[in-house]
Parts: C-alpha cells; sequence; structure tokens
C-alpha cells in the first residue's frame, strides 16, 4: 500500500474541516494526471473529459469519509475506473459503438512524453507511426488487461497500489499483467523492426 502524501492528507483534512476551497487545490494537483489516466482507457477526449468529471464529482460526495487509508491517487483512480467501466455500460446499453471501433490514436499531444521536441520531421513521423501501431495493439488487449498495463506502465503504479484500486488478488494483478505484455508483443512481431530500438517498448517488455 502505497503511504499516504502528507501534502494531500493536509489539503484533505481542510476539506473535512469545513473548507470547501481545499478540494479545488486537489482538482488543481491531480487533473492532469486524471485526464491523462481516463484518456489513455478510452482513447476519446471528450470520452476522457466525462469520465474525469464525473469521477471528480463521486471524489467531492466521498472526499468527507476518505480515511486515508490509501493514497489518494489510488483512491482516484480505483474511481476513475469504476466511472470507466460503468460508462462502458451505459454505451453497450445504448447500442452505440463500442470503444474499441474508436480510433485509439487520439491526441498524440497526450503522449508527448514519448516524443522528443528537439527531433526532425521524419524522427517525429517515425515515432508517431510507433505510437499509433502501439496503440492499436494495446487496444486489442482484453479490457482488464489495458487497464492494468496502463496502471503499472503509464501511471508508475505498484503492484499492490493497482491491487487495491481494482480490489484484486496481487497475484491477479501479475498475472493479467504478464498476459497483457505476451500479447502486446505477439501484435507487435510484425513490426518488430519499427520497436527493435524504441524507447517505447522497453518499459511494456520488463
Amino acid at each position: 500500500m502505497q503511504k499516504m502524501n502528507a501534502d494531500d492528507l493536509a489539503v484533505i483534512r481542510r476539506f473535512q474541516s469545513g473548507d470547501r476551497t481545499a478540494y479545488d487545490d486537489l482538482v488543481r494537483r491531480y487533473i492532469r494526471r486524471a485526464y491523462r489516466f481516463a484518456f489513455r482507457l478510452t482513447r476519446n477526449r471528450e470520452e476522457a473529459a466525462d469520465v474525469v468529471s464525473v469521477s471528480l464529482l463521486r471524489v467531492l460526495k466521498a472526499l468527507d469519509g476518505f480515511k486515508g487509508d490509501s493514497s489518494f491517487a489510488t483512491w482516484l483512480f480505483r474511481i476513475e475506473t469504476n466511472c470507466y467501466l460503468d460508462m462502458k455500460k451505459r454505451i453497450a446499453t445504448r447500442a452505440i459503438p463500442k470503444l474499441e471501433d474508436v480510433s485509439p490514436i487520439g491526441d498524440l499531444q497526450s503522449d508527448a512524453v514519448y516524443i522528443d521536441s528537439s527531433d526532425g520531421p521524419m524522427e517525429e513521423s517515425e515515432k508517431s507511426e510507433r505510437l499509433t501501431i502501439l496503440h492499436n495493439a494495446i487496444a486489442r488487449l482484453p479490457e482488464n488487461q489495458r487497464i492494468v498495463l496502463y496502471m503499472y506502465h503509464g501511471e508508475s503504479m505498484s503492484y499492490e497500489e493497482i491491487a487495491e484500486s481494482l480490489d484484486l488478488p496481487i497475484g491477479t494483478v501479475k498475472s493479467r499483467l504478464n498476459r497483457a505484455r505476451i500479447s502486446l508483443r505477439s501484435h507487435l512481431r510484425p513490426h518488430f523492426r519499427i520497436f527493435e530500438e524504441s524507447l517505447i517498448l522497453t518499459p511494456l517488455t520488463s
């Protein structure tokens, strides 16, 4: 279990003591990270914004009861994951095309961490191509594997944090992550030349 950040806890205690402006402080701290995680799950800017909006509303309603047994980030990702899965159920019942049918490329700016702006046009084009192929390969994974993959590699969460966020045994988290890596390598095998020296592939095969 990740130790509760002292600064986060202080802000939360302010909120629980009646200072409602403390909620705004939390939002400012986590809004970018919350959106990044939601976008990785949805690969759609509007859906990611919806997930974040609903998640933050749930946080506001539940914050008075937050005890600090886990880190705020772990708690937030748990709420976001549930909101995302709830949204998927609503989409399915309305017979709207599944998320996997939506282009997994999305807004590459959200993955700018992988792009070095000092590169020339050719290098950036190659990196964009790798991202496109990678997103398509990840989109082919089962949803429960994708979520674990994004939590571990995208958000640098530990096995324990993921297990706590998803309410799963650590063994299940490790198993899903391992299966995701194996499947991802299989999907990327036809593009091995492109990923042979890619920094993107390195953390996904560790």
